[in-house]
């Protein structure tokens, strides 16, 4: 196999270290393993085995397909719950599959509801109220509806109640002490269920947020959920590419499309495979960092499509054939979303499939 032009470390072993972390910050009732979106772009089958081994028995994906993928990695008894729930149509192949569906809507509930009769067996599902987020879930009106009529819950085995926070990176926001009251005057209205509240960020609201089962997502991959303090994760992720080639220019000259950056001096311009067709964001044009022996190296000019180029005056050691780290745990996935003007989300989950990729601790 020929060298790789930019490799990607995952580290599952600091994946499970934050899952456990973040069971232990729930005492109130386990904790989910939110594998939607390929896992953050991290691989969805690899994380999903590995936190299956390390206790998890819960999972969450956020489409039909992404369950469908991950059925044969899932064991039966684990839920494996589908977030944006099931079109009309697809309750059968969803019911053979084994998948729990999140009701968020009266019209999916009665469809649930009617298959699960019309099998004669109760099918599991887990209803979402809508508290504040205006996305998915019942709204009010259309809990009190169902409070009125609640004979479709018959068919069903209701594993949870759950509902989605609004602000709880923000520790401080009423917003999130205001939701937890909705959902459970809300939740009053209707037979008795396990509850799910927190996410993330929730899981660090303490008491406010505890429920039966706890749903996080992002900081399972390193992400903060607490930004206005330290990291409490550990970082997951390590990106580098390869050097192709080194180039000595004159002050005065440009580099890169459109003379964005110009030499202020005599200097070493790397030039680098990546680009935002492998999820380096454009907007990192003249903001964006790499490193070369733990030395940081600004990017020069703009983000092109397949390359990238740096700066390494000051870093003598970076050679053609050599790498610059684009992430890791010096320069972590937040760090590089604030140069970007975006969140940490984004940067994982466009991270590219020319990468070659690499597991540690593989279940």
């Amino acid at each position: 196999m020929p060298d790789p032009s930019a490799i990607l470390t995952i580290d599952l072993d600091a994946i499970a270290a934050n899952w456990r972390d973040l069971a232990a910050r729930h005492p109130s009732g386990p904790v989910a393993a939110v594998v939607k979106a390929n896992a953050y772009g991290l691989g969805a089958q690899p994380v999903t085995r590995r936190l299956l081994a390390e206790g998890a028995r819960h999972v969450f994906v956020a489409e039909f397909d992404e369950a469908l993928a991950l059925r044969e990695s899932v064991p039966r008894d684990v839920p494996l719950a589908v977030l944006h729930g099931l079109v009309a149509g697809a309750e059968a192949e969803a019911a053979a599959a084994g998948v729990v569906p999140v009701l968020n809507d009266l019209g999916a509930l009665r469809r649930w509801s009617t298959h699960a009769a019309a099998r004669g067996a109760r099918l599991p599902a887990i209803l979402q109220i809508d508290t504040g987020m205006n996305r998915l879930g019942l709204g009010r009106r259309e809990v009190e509806r169902l409070a009125q009529d609640p004979a479709p819950l018959a068919a069903l085995d209701l594993r949870y109640v759950m509902t989605h926070f609004v602000a709880s990176e923000e520790p401080a926001n009423p917003l999130n002490r205001e939701q937890v009251a909705r959902f459970d005057r809300l939740r009053a209205m209707l037979p008795p269920a396990p509850t799910s509240v927190a996410n993330s960020s929730g899981i660090f609201l303490g008491d406010v947020a505890a429920s039966d089962l706890a749903r996080p997502g992002a900081a399972l991959y390193g992400i903060n959920p607490t930004p206005d303090a330290p990291n409490p994760m550990r970082t997951v992720v390590t990106l580098e590419a390869r050097i192709l080639q080194i180039r000595e220019i004159e002050a005065g000259e440009s580099v890169g499309y459109n003379s964005t950056w110009v030499a202020a001096r005599p200097s070493r311009i790397a030039t680098v495979a990546a680009g935002y067709a492998d999820g380096y964001l454009r907007s990192l044009s003249g903001r964006g960092a790499g490193l070369v022996g733990g030395r940081q190296v600004p990017l020069a000019g703009r983000v092109s499509m397949d390359l990238l180029t740096f700066d390494v005056t000051d870093a003598p050691e970076a050679a053609p054939g050599g790498f610059i780290r684009l992430l890791g745990p010096d320069l972590p996935p937040d760090a590089v979303a604030e140069r970007a003007g975006t969140n940490a989300y984004e940067i994982l989950t466009s991270l590219g499939a020319r990468y070659r990729r690499q597991y540690r601790g593989v279940a």
